[in-house]
C-alpha cells in the first residue's frame, strides 16, 4: 500500500508568518474562545495531534500532562523554545497515520487545524482513536466545505465543486475542505459520540478584520458560534466528542511504529525496538518516530 502523502511543515517559519504576522489575530482569539468553551475543566494526559509551534498547548490548563505531536521537527523545536522543557510536556515528531502510542494512554485529544491537510483523514481519525481511552474527550477542528462563501460562489457559477456533495474538496494541494454531515459520519463510525459543535470565524473576511475593532469580532463570533448545533455555515467548525466504546486508560508507552511492537519505555534517551531493531532517536528533548 502507498504511503499517504504528508503535509511536512519542516523548516517553516508558520507560527511566525502566518499568526504572528499574517493578520491572524481574529481567527486566533476566537478559536481560543471556542477552545475554552469545549475543553474539559481537567484531565490526565491530552495528545495535542498537529501542535506545530505550540500555538494552543498553553491553553489546555486542565490536563496535566500533553504529549504534543507534530510530523515537522523543527516545529516542534519551535513549541519547545517557547514552552520550555516542563515535565507537562512531551515533543513528539512522527506520523499521524502510524502513531507510535500503546491503546487507550490519553484521555484527551484535539486536532485543531490539522485534518485539512490530511488526504485520508478517516484513517488518521481511527488511529486517533485507537490512543484514546473509554470516555475521552476529542475536539476536532475542521476546515468547512459548505460555508456561506462557497455556496454562493457555486451558485454564481465562480467555483467548480459543489459544497452540498458529501466527499472532500482539495482546493489547493493537500488543503481538504470536509461536508460536516462526512465528519459527523466518520465519528460515529469510530465510536465518537458527539456532544457539541461551534461554527468559528463568521467574520474571517479581509475588509471587516482592517476595519472592525478585534474586541467586536470577537464578541460577535463568540455570541453565534452556538450556531453551529443548528447549522454549520462557516469556514471553521469544532466538534466535541465522547468515545463511547474502548478500553480503560492505560499507562503512557510507546509502540513501534514499524513492527507494532509494545510496550517501549519513554526513556530520555534513543529507544530501539527489540523485535524489529528499528531506532528512533531522542534529541533536544524530542523523541522522533518518523519512518524513513
Amino acid at each position: 500500500m502507498a504511503k499517504a502523502p504528508i503535509c511536512d511543515y519542516e523548516g517553516s517559519e508558520y507560527q511566525k508568518t502566518f499568526w504572528e504576522e499574517g493578520g491572524r489575530a481574529y481567527e486566533d482569539a476566537v478559536e481560543a474562545i471556542a477552545l475554552r468553551r469545549l475543553l474539559p475543566s481537567h484531565g490526565n494526559h491530552l495528545l495535542e495531534v498537529g501542535a506545530g509551534a505550540g500555538r494552543n498547548t498553553a491553553r489546555y490548563t486542565g490536563y496535566q500532562q500533553i504529549t504534543l505531536l507534530d510530523y515537522s521537527r523543527t516545529q516542534l523545536e519551535q513549541a519547545r523554545a517557547r514552552l520550555g522543557d516542563s515535565p507537562c510536556y512531551r515533543y513528539v515528531a512522527a506520523d499521524v497515520y502510524k502513531l507510535p502510542f500503546v491503546p487507550a494512554v490519553f484521555d484527551g485529544a484535539t486536532m485543531i487545524r490539522t485534518i485539512h491537510h490530511l488526504k485520508e483523514a478517516e484513517s488518521a481519525l481511527q488511529q486517533v482513536r485507537q490512543v484514546l481511552a473509554k470516555d475521552s474527550t476529542f475536539i476536532l477542528e475542521f476546515a468547512n466545505k459548505r460555508n456561506l462563501k462557497a455556496i454562493f460562489r457555486y451558485l454564481a457559477g465562480k467555483q467548480s465543486w459543489n459544497p452540498y456533495k458529501l466527499e472532500q474538496v482539495e482546493f489547493v494541494e493537500l488543503n481538504f475542505n470536509f461536508h460536516p454531515r462526512q465528519i459527523r459520519q466518520w465519528l460515529h463510525e469510530n465510536d465518537f459520540r458527539i456532544n457539541g459543535q461551534l461554527s468559528v470565524s463568521h467574520f474571517r473576511v479581509g475588509f471587516l478584520k482592517r476595519h472592525v475593532p478585534l474586541g467586536i469580532l470577537k464578541a460577535l463570533d463568540s455570541a453565534l458560534q452556538w450556531t453551529g448545533g443548528v447549522w454549520q455555515l462557516t469556514p471553521s467548525v469544532f466538534v466535541k466528542s465522547t468515545l463511547a466504546e474502548g478500553m480503560p486508560r492505560q499507562d503512557f508507552a510507546f509502540q513501534c511504529p514499524q513492527c507494532g511492537f509494545h510496550p517501549l519505555e519513554a526513556l530520555e534517551a534513543d529507544i530501539t525496538c527489540p523485535q524489529c531493531s528499528t531506532t528512533f532517536p531522542y534529541e533536544d528533548g524530542i523523541y522522533d518516530f518518523r519512518l524513513k
